[in-house]
């Protein structure tokens, strides 16, 4: 099977780019524009294998998809193209726009043309899957999130993310593409790029920096490790059901407050300070407009009708994923001086 995985540079993409090199027999084509969050150094291990090729490229760029379509004749698109930070949504939220609405649009479109001059097996062996967030639900009191909830999103990012998912499930039932969507909840894991939680308080705290948590701390989200992910992301592409969608969960609601004091201690254990514990950097700075409260997944469809659910608990994909970022700080140096030099944008105090 050939599969064209968009924003295969990403975070989540890479893991998914490798996953499908190490553990499958697909050929990937990785098609990512390399924004400033791309990390491409994820894929290292698998850039000389035969069946990886990279094309650097924008998906709301409709000649580049059809002659990619065309030379390469993927049977399976995974689209996780996107922008994805909250705070540069609420900053600049015309890029969001562009990418999550307008790219999802015009790949849609291309592989909507795409498949409908495909004939017989090739025909039906054709999926798209689209991968979006639990953010476009909103914020919880109660309860969890299913597949059937009211979308109400908050953030312009989550706005974005929620018309992609319109879109999608308009291109399925009007066109009769055969798509499916999945929702996921906060990932962590190695090689995120250092603007989210866990790779900020994780770096910050490593080098004696302040830990900045919004309001106190109370906001809750449901932490889901990168690697289960994109096992689940395999099996609703091969086997979900066309025109479903499909939540995946980590099971694991924490305040941003007890992540950022776990990884405190994680860092403490393992490298301690002659400052003292690191719990201690953690400080309270003003909330972000519009900050959802609290996610939570219910992913009780994925295990009934596809058999999955996590390998990780929070507390060893936690431990797995500050380890790794201890034992490589050539990564974060890398990263650090690319953003000085002016090559990477917008790396976090």
């Amino acid at each position: 099977m050939k599969v064209l995985v968009t924003g295969g540079s990403g975070f989540i993409g890479s893991a998914l780019v490798r996953f499908l090199i190490q553990e499958t027999d697909a050929e990937v084509v990785n098609l990512d524009k390399l924004t400033y969050a791309a990390v491409p150094e994820a894929l290292a291990s698998v850039e000389r294998d035969p069946r990886y090729r990279f094309e650097r490229g924008d998906i709301a760029d409709g000649r580049l998809l059809r002659e990619l379509f065309a030379r390469h004749r993927p049977e399976l698109v995974i689209h996780l193209a996107a922008e994805s930070h909250v705070d540069r949504s609420i900053d600049a939220p015309a890029a969001f726009v562009n990418t999550n609405i307008v790219g999802t649009y015009t790949l849609l479109s291309t592989a909507l043309e795409y498949w409908r001059a495909l004939a017989g097996p090739a025909r039906e062996r054709f999926r798209f899957h689209h991968v979006s967030t639990d953010e476009v639900f909103g914020s919880l009191d109660s309860g969890a999130f299913t597949e059937t909830s009211r979308y109400d999103p908050s953030s312009p990012y989550a706005a974005s993310k929620a018309a992609a998912d319109h879109l999608v499930r308009a291109w399925s039932r009007t066109y009769e593409l055969p798509a499916v969507i999945s929702n996921c909840s906060n990932n962590y894991g190695e090689f995120q790029f250092p603007e989210k939680l866990v790779p900020l308080m994780t770096l910050n705290a490593l080098e004696g920096k302040p830990l900045p948590i919004y309001g106190r701390g109370d906001n809750v989200r449901d932490w889901l490790y990168v690697g289960d992910h994109v096992r689940a992301l395999w099996l609703v592409a091969m086997r979900g059901k066309l025109g479903e969608t499909y939540n995946v969960g980590g099971g694991a609601e924490r305040r941003n407050l007890d992540v950022a004091q776990m990884i405190c201690d994680l860092v403490d254990a393992r490298q301690p300070s002659n400052s003292g514990p690191r719990r201690k950097l953690i400080t309270f700075v003003p909330d972000r407009p519009g900050h959802d409260r609290r996610y939570a997944i219910d992913a009780s469809k994925l295990a009934r009708e596809l058999g999955w659910r996590p390998q990780e608990t929070f507390d060893s994909g936690l431990k797995r994923t500050v380890e790794w970022y201890l034992a490589h700080p050539e990564w974060w140096t890398r990263v650090r001086e690319q953003v000085y030099r002016g090559e990477r944008l917008g790396l976090p105090a």
